[in-house]
């Protein structure tokens, strides 16, 4: 039986934490309300607005589940349909700003959500799989063909999505598990590069609860995104995240939210203290409303909207369920200068109605139609709004296109180099002994140290060195392409009393046993132990095991990628050694 129009939920909850070791306590109240969804008649329609010079109107009705939107260069529109389970297939031919006829179903898969479009292809990722399909003449798809099964498992953020780079390469993004936790699959809450064959991918940057939403600025080829803040600390907070979004950098999730403050509750792993996380972690550049819900973002680089648009960004608002006033159901502008963010507004607002208790509309999907106009997706009545110019301010007389460059030099960063051992910065007089019980020397490394199978790190042992005051490992890689040489290991601080690392160890930043080991980042993006993973049918790799003698430790932080920790070491190394195994993978793993 449907309820009434004013049963809406509306409860308020009183919590604390207390944070584990220094006694932090922050109290809130909490509100858990959602305007009820009602039809969006002619005359609810009416109370939406824009800046002046702007129409909003339907450009398709009756979707259901509608979420994400990709265009194709022939005008073309794809809406993935998350419940429904399937991409549906929207034309244009008579350019009258409504879609023609009947969405067709092109393509279905459980948990259809990001799209992109490259290269007449259509990709299309799922909670753990990203599939390919050309797109035909008439716009429907050829068979999907899977590249990639193996995605984290969801949990409470399973909408993945995708957008191809100005470097060609393919962005996918991965929630957390949960609303505040430390993850045990090193890919979630990040965005990952992916090759457009599905064949590789790292991880580009982590600490990120949800970024749904991530573009490209025209200007600069920076990457940007919008992370979803943590829920229950109060209407206020946590503000949702606009962040600019650097290869190898962490952006304080779970542990440190906003511009810096401390999330009471949770508690990093290896002993690491919240102040110590946060000086290893980037500040978000802007915030909004808490509990707004940013969904999709879109740099706008058309020239339809006045000059003074492009180059800016635009995003979804999807709209708030736990605060006592509610905030997004709206596209907001973030305003742009000499390529960096500057400020957020509303732009189209008026689906919240009837005095905030009802919507008409929960924005998530935004692109830019052919003709230059934005089309947004509401996922709670089916609709495809049409946001579109009819004003007479200037125009720009081109479109944008983000450069590669910035990508690309963030991706090549320590390609092309040496492996370390031969390195000037490694030079030493002193010699030492690599062993492993794991396999022997100039033979194949077992299948169950690389990331085909179990993905543990092997036992690793060296002889003593008088007078070492620490060790130091390094696993390379140089038969990798196009990246060489490909880092899988990085530890230091290894105490000087200890000449062995047992199989298995802790991926972690920061080791409790040994204690005080700290272990870096590797080209895989993830800290620690990264198995083996060359292409199926390459030719058996060389991994080179490399054990370095200190004099010293080292003062260089948890997370430190090689040439940080090269820089550190030179003049300080007494000895080394190296122990070089095999791996090639022969057959192609079962997705």
């Amino acid at each position: 039986m449907k309820r009434p129009l004013m049963a809406l939920l509306c409860l308020t909850v009183t919590g604390a934490w207390a944070q584990q070791g220094d006694g932090t306590r922050y109290s809130a109240e909490n509100n858990i309300f959602k305007p009820d969804k009602v039809e969006p008649t002619p005359q609810r329609m009416a109370g939406i607005k824009a800046p002046p010079g702007f129409t909003v109107t339907p450009f398709a009705t009756g979707l259901k589940n509608a979420r994400i939107i990709a265009v194709a260069p022939n005008g073309n529109v794809y809406v993935s349909r998350r419940d429904q389970g399937d991409v549906v297939l929207l034309r244009d031919a008579n350019g009258d700003g409504r879609a023609d006829g009947q969405p067709e179903i092109v393509v279905s898969r459980a948990g259809a959500h990001g799209l992109a479009i490259r290269d007449n292809k259509l990709y299309l990722v799922t909670v753990k799989e990203l599939f390919v399909a050309d797109i035909q003449p008439d716009g429907r798809l050829g068979a999907p063909k899977m590249l990639i099964g193996d995605l984290p498992d969801a949990g409470q953020h399973a909408n993945r999505t995708i957008a191809f780079g100005p470097d060609g390469m393919l962005y996918l993004t991965v929630g957390s598990t949960c609303n505040a936790c430390n993850e045990n699959n090193q890919e979630n809450a990040t965005i990952l590069r992916i090759t457009p064959d599905g064949s590789s991918r790292t991880i580009v940057a982590t600490g990120l609860r949800n970024t749904i939403g991530f573009d490209w600025q025209p200007r600069t080829g920076e990457l940007w995104g919008f992370d979803h803040g943590i829920d229950f600390l109060g209407d206020e907070e946590q503000p949702e995240e606009l962040n600019k979004i650097e290869q190898g950098k962490q952006y304080g999730w779970p542990h440190v939210v906003g511009a810096g403050t401390i999330y009471p509750q949770s508690t990093p792993i290896g002993d690491i203290s919240k102040q110590d996380w946060k000086a290893h972690s980037t500040p978000m550049v802007l915030g909004y409303a808490a509990h707004a819900a940013p969904m999709q973002l879109v740099f706008y680089k058309g020239t339809a909207f006045p000059a003074e648009y492009q180059g800016d960004a635009f995003v979804t608002m999807r709209g708030s369920w736990n605060r006592k006033v509610p905030s997004g159901y709206e596209i907001v502008r973030v305003r742009f200068q000499d390529g960096q963010a500057r400020s957020i507004e509303p732009f189209v607002t008026g689906f919240l109605t009837d005095g905030n208790k009802t919507h008409i509309a929960r924005p998530v999907g935004l692109a830019m139609a052919r003709d230059g106009a934005l089309l947004m997706a509401d996922d709670a009545n089916g609709v495809i709004y049409r946001v579109a110019y009819t004003g007479n301010a200037a125009k720009p007389a081109s479109e944008l296109q983000a450069p590669a460059g910035p990508m690309q030099q963030q991706a090549n960063k320590g390609s092309g180099v040496p492996i370390a051992f031969t390195r000037a910065q490694t030079q030493a007089k002193g010699t030492l002994t690599v062993s492993s019980s794991s396999f022997v020397r100039g033979g194949e490394i077992p299948a169950k140290y690389s990331e085909y199978a179990d993905g543990v790190a092997p036992a690793l042992s060296w002889t003593a060195v008088p007078n070492a005051k620490s060790y130091v490992v390094v696993m390379e890689d140089p038969d990798a392409k196009p990246v060489t040489p490909v880092v899988h290991w990085l530890a230091w601080n290894i105490p000087a009393s200890l000449t062995r690392l047992p199989e298995g160890l802790q991926e972690q930043p920061r080791l409790t046993d040994p204690d005080g080991v700290l272990q870096g980042r590797t080209t895989h993006g993830s800290t620690g132990w990264y198995g083996m993973h060359p292409p199926v049918g390459d030719k058996p790799h060389h991994y080179h095991f490399q054990v370095y003698a200190l004099d010293r430790m080292l003062d260089v932080p948890w997370g430190a990628e090689r040439d940080q920790l090269l820089e550190a070491m030179q003049g300080h190394v007494l000895a080394k050694g190296e122990l070089v195994g095999t791996f090639a993978q022969k057959q192609k793993p079962q997705k």
